[in-house]
């Protein structure tokens, strides 16, 4: 008998889904049926933070049901933020009217692993003149130094102080607009510029920005509560500084990175799913080389139809910013690359770190080499980076039971896919952090045939 809390009953006991959770799974069966995905995580809770600059009530829609939301919502909250359900499932209703200051020790506490405190830099200096930041956490999948997020602080104005409790930052004189170019198109520090130019004095003309569609719907989130940002070719955003801010009423671009992780189930389990909600248009590079390893899709006014095609095909990949192919999607397809005759090669060019989790998945009978140093080739498009790694997968290899721990987010996903294409048994401990970027985990899974239990 199948052990299956409610997802949502399940994380309010765990205390935000962010457990030890393990599931027992038994694998060798095709994922069919229909899921459902939400607004994308990488919006929702920026969207959540931009609340903070309003006058006036924000309402955010089709928010997701993860803990990362709920981690930002006890931040807003813990700043003095009230936090309402909307008039509809899935939407939330914020006001800033009452925003204060907080201590280390509750941002701390309230933040765990996430890294989204450093995104509330601007705005609270905005509202309060003072923003504190703790030691950040996040997933283990390489560097990322907040260098950029500081940087950009300081050409605002800002001054940069570090306790042994973080880093506290203040503006005596007010932020003023600046001249930035990002030496890497990081989405967290575009972010940070947009939502601390919004309200500085002044233009900011912001170079080598991300234009990742999360990073142009919290623009269009900015225009609606009065904020005047352009941008050009060549990765240029203009923003003109306005002296007030108020709400606004939105819903979140869909979670293309949970409709790819879908659609990589299907294709690694021989399965046949349909994600309610996906878009063609901001998944036309990951439909390509979707297409490409043998994968077939139908585009539909409400979705999009994922399953394998008459056989799988090794494929080469490189991934990149947007519009590149993101280094979220290649964890679940090297999944489903382990069952493609031939060779495989990912090159992963955005995280150093990120091809770690193949260890479990040569654990489970996978042939998988990684290349510390990456790989050359006369083929490449995208130019080589430093610390890139890339992954060489032969295929077609039987996958296998194991017990296996989830290491992050993306990653633990890919465990997950491993485990119900494999014969036999499997184990994946820590699924606690799986949750964070993916709602009703479970419920879906059920919904999909998958034969699992919750066993702790």
């Amino acid at each position: 008998m199948k052990t299956l809390l409610d997802d949502q009953a399940r994380s309010k006991a765990t205390g935000g889904g962010m457990t030890g959770e393990t599931l027992a799974i038994r694998g060798g069966r095709p994922l069919t049926g229909r899921v459902e995905v939400k607004g994308a995580k990488n919006l929702a809770t920026k969207a959540m933070v931009a609340a903070l600059l309003g006058e006036t009530v924000s309402v955010l829609r089709d928010v997701p049901d993860i803990s990362d939301v709920q981690v930002v919502r006890s931040l807003l909250e813990v700043h003095g933020v009230t936090v309402q359900q909307g008039d509809e499932e899935g939407s939330l209703v914020f006001d800033p009217s009452g925003a204060v200051s907080a201590h280390f020790e509750e941002i701390d506490a309230h933040a765990g692993a996430s890294r989204i405190p450093i995104l509330f830099c601007g705005p609270l200096l905005h509202l309060l003149g003072e923003a504190l930041i703790p030691d950040l956490g996040g997933c283990r999948i390489g560097d990322r130094p907040i260098n950029f997020h500081m940087d950009a602080l300081r050409a605002f104005g800002a001054i940069v102080d570090k306790t042994y409790e973080g880093i506290r930052i203040t503006a005596p004189n007010g932020l003023h607009g600046a001249d930035i170019e990002l030496p890497y198109p990081s989405v967290g520090a575009t972010e940070q510029v947009l939502l601390t130019a919004v309200r500085a004095k002044g233009v900011t003309e912001l170079r080598n920005a991300a234009i990742e569609p999360e990073i142009m719907d919290l623009i269009a989130v900015l225009q609606k509560m009065g904020a005047i940002i352009s941008y050009e070719p060549n990765r240029v955003i203009l923003i003109e500084g306005v002296e007030s801010l108020r709400g606004y009423d939105h819903r979140c671009i869909f979670d293309r990175n949970e409709a790819a992780s879908w659609a990589c189930a299907a294709l690694a389990t021989d399965g046949d799913i349909y994600v309610g909600g996906a878009k063609q248009q901001e998944m036309l590079t990951f439909l390509n080389v979707y297409r490409k390893a043998g994968g077939e899709f139908d585009v539909h006014e409400d979705g999009i139809r994922f399953r394998r095609g008459s056989a799988l095909k090794p494929v080469v990949v490189e991934t990149d910013v947007h519009p590149g192919f993101m280094t979220d999607w290649q964890q679940p397809l090297i999944v489903a690359l382990t069952q493609a005759p031939g060779t495989s090669i990912v090159h992963e060019t955005v995280y150093e770190n990120r091809l770690g989790f193949t260890e479990a998945l040569v654990q489970m009978g996978a042939d998988i080499v990684v290349h510390p140093q990456g790989i050359d080739s006369p083929d490449r498009r995208v130019p080589r980076r430093a610390l890139e790694q890339a992954a060489v997968i032969n295929g077609p290899t039987p996958l296998h039971g194991a017990d296996v721990v989830v290491p992050d987010l993306r990653g633990g996903y890919s465990y997950l896919i491993a485990a119900l294409a494999a014969e036999g048994e499997s184990v994946v401990r820590n699924v606690g952090i799986i949750r964070r970027g993916y709602e009703k985990l479970f419920t879906k899974l059920d919904a999909l045939g998958a034969d699992f239990d919750v066993i702790g």
